[in-house]
This record gives C-alpha cells, structure tokens and sequence, in this order.
C-alpha cells in the first residue's frame, strides 16, 4: 500500500514541475540553494512522544534547484514573479528513534509584496509537497517508543516564510522559519506525524543573471468571473488500527465555486464517503449503507496558483456520520490539484479530522465552466 501511495505523490510532484511552461515559452531566471537547518521536535503531549522529542535534536541540509518566472505575463505578475522548482531535505545525523528523516519534493516560493522585488532585502512564503522515507517506524519489537509514525515512505510537506538579503546579481543570503510535517495519512497506524520546526540559513546562487528593475508591477486587466461545477471522485486507503489491515476509503464530491478574485475561488457542495470493510473490522456486527456511507455539506475554497495550478482547501460538515469510521462531526481538506485541460483535472489532497489525517484523496474529476461575466480590474 506504501508503494501506491509513493507512486501518487510522484504523480502530484511531476504535476507541478511540468505544469511549469517550456523553457523555450517563458523567460526564466535558474536558482540554486543550499542551506543548514536546526530546531526542535514538536510533541503531542503525550509522555513517550516528550521523551522521543528530547532525544532529538534536528540538524538537517536542503539543496533546491529553482526556475523564477521574468516573463511579463499576468499570473507571474500577480504572483510577484515566483520560483518554482525541486528540492532535497536531509537530517544529517541519525535518530534511532525515527531514522534520518528525508524528502524529495516540489515547491512554490511566493514573495510578499512587488514593491520590494528591487530592493536588497525582500521577504516571501513558501511551500514544498513530495515524498517522505527513509524513516524508522513504529515496531512494537525493535521500535516500540516510535508511535509519529508507522511507515517508512510518507508524505513530506513544508511550509514557512523566508527572508532573501541580496549581496550582488550572482548571490544571495537567506534565512526560512516553518513547520515540517512527515505522514502517511493514516494509511498505516501509528500516525501521529513527525512535526519539526527548522530555522535555517543559507546561500542562493543565481545562475542566470537579471535586473531587479525589469520585475515590472502588475497591471490588472478585466477580470473574468464565472461560475464551476465540479465533479471529484476521491480514491485512498485507510488503516483504523495498528496492526489491522488497511481498507478502502473513497468517495464523490460536487461543488459549485465562483470567481471571487483574480486569485480565489469560493464555493458550496456535498461529499459522499464510503468507508468498506465494516464486518471485518467489527466482528459480530452487520455492516449496512448507513454505517459504512457519510454524507456532508462542504464549502469550498481555491487557490489559483496559474491558469493550470491550484490548491483546494475546504471545510466539511457531516449530515450523516459514523464514529465508527474515526469520523467526527466536522473536516478539513487542503491539496495541490492540476487542470489537465478545461474540463479535466487530477491531483491529492489530505482529508482530516480535527487536524488528524482521515485518508489521503487521489482525485480525478470533471469541471463544467459556465458562462463569463467580465469586471473591470483595479
């Protein structure tokens, strides 16, 4: 099951390296970054992850490979010309309580603000989605004090906010603060997922040379506002208890969202989940379409990164809910999804409850544009 996973993190993590435009289509300026991490190891409370936390004291390196969009166009503008690109995280030493946690993965660096793209010191946000391993498991044998987590592949996310100081067009210092996270979304219990929050500092190399100066500010052409129906088949795994099989988690969604800005998209629908394998994981009892189906009103939110890239976030309420199935009476969604055309999409999300990962969603789905309604920008 670990290996589907894998391969589905692969498939988001291709999806936003060539979601990127060819190189002979846009003007690009090529990175390099190289920089040392240290911090703590967050705990959930709980005495054997307090005692796993003050034995680990991270130290780690992550070297990242960069494209930042110059090219004069709107969503680059809108953006703030962002990087795009591929990186590896490393810990340097190894922890026998949690392995030498790595990560291979894509990410999105946004800075905050136009005004000060031309300046020495500018500040910016970031993102970074791949593939975890290389971590020691739980094993209620050999690694019985690990309950983070239960697989050695997982998946790796990092977010944070990063200060960039140029000393001339070829280098630049910086340094990022954010949270780490490594899990499997509950593919195979334990789960808790190892947090750490990393300071780092580092060097950024531009391999191609630009002028500041020709990062333009944004001119807002007409917005087009229209509204979206959106039909998703969600498809994923989901292990209840440690050492219990895993067992099918899916689903169906239809949304309606709407142009809010050039950058958003908000809207209301309904998810339906199924969650198989009720008799097998309550010996003794019948399983029906009522215990093992859940139904709920969602609203929606996207993040439109390009004309192609986007971020779902949503926040669901059950109308019908099984406790049985580790469900509570609300949830969250947040994932990265790819338009393959006007009509077609894929990507994943993570579906949680109460910040607690329910399972991850492999997502193909079908989007119906309606018309367009065009408002003046500002």
């Amino acid at each position: 099951m670990n290996t589907i996973i894998s391969l589905r993190l692969f498939l988001v993590l291709g999806i936003m390296i060539f979601s990127l435009p060819s190189l002979g289509q846009q003007k690009y300026q090529k990175i390099l970054e190289l920089s040392y991490e240290n911090g703590p190891m967050i705990s959930n409370g709980k005495e054997w992850a307090d005692e796993i936390r003050d034995l680990v004291s991270y130290r780690g390196a992550d070297i990242r490979l960069g494209w930042r969009k110059t090219s004069n166009n709107f969503y680059n503008k809108l953006y703030r010309y962002p990087t795009f690109g591929i990186g590896f995280s490393t810990a340097l030493p190894y922890y026998p309580e949690i392995g030498r946690p790595q990560g291979f993965y894509g990410f999105g660096e946004f800075p905050f603000s136009s005004k000060n793209l031309d300046k020495r010191l500018y500040l910016a946000y970031f993102a970074q989605l791949g593939l975890g391993f290389n971590l020691n498991p739980y094993d209620s044998l050999d690694n019985p004090l690990n309950q983070y987590i239960g697989s050695e592949l997982n998946a790796y996310i990092h977010f944070g906010f990063k200060a960039n100081y140029r000393l001339n067009q070829d280098f630049e210092l910086f340094s990022t603060i954010g949270l780490k996270h490594y899990s499997n979304g509950a593919t195979k219990r334990p789960n808790a997922g190892i947090n750490l929050a990393p300071i780092a500092l580092g060097v950024r190399y531009n391999i191609d040379k630009i002028s500041p100066e020709s990062l333009r500010s944004i001119d807002y052409p007409e917005l087009e506002k229209r509204g979206y129906w959106n039909f998703a088949l969600y498809l994923g795994s989901k292990n209840y208890e440690v050492g219990d099989p895993s067992y099918f988690r899916g689903g169906f969604g239809v949304n309606y969202l709407w142009d809010a800005s050039y950058k958003y998209r908000i809207g209301l629908g309904l998810d339906y989940f199924i969650a198989p394998g009720f008799e097998s994981r309550y010996p003794g009892r019948i399983g029906t379409f009522s215990n093992q189906s859940s139904l709920a009103i969602v609203g929606s939110w996207e993040w439109k990164l390009n004309d192609r890239l986007y971020m779902p976030i949503g926040l669901g309420a059950y109308l019908h809910y099984n406790s049985e199935n580790q469900e509570s009476w609300f949830y969250e969604r947040i994932g990265v999804r790819y338009k393959m055309n006007e009509h077609l999409f894929g990507g994943l999300q993570i579906k949680a409850h109460k910040a607690k990962a329910d399972f991850f969603e492999f997502t193909i789905g079908y989007t119906i544009p309606g018309k367009i309604q065009k408002v003046v920008g500002n």
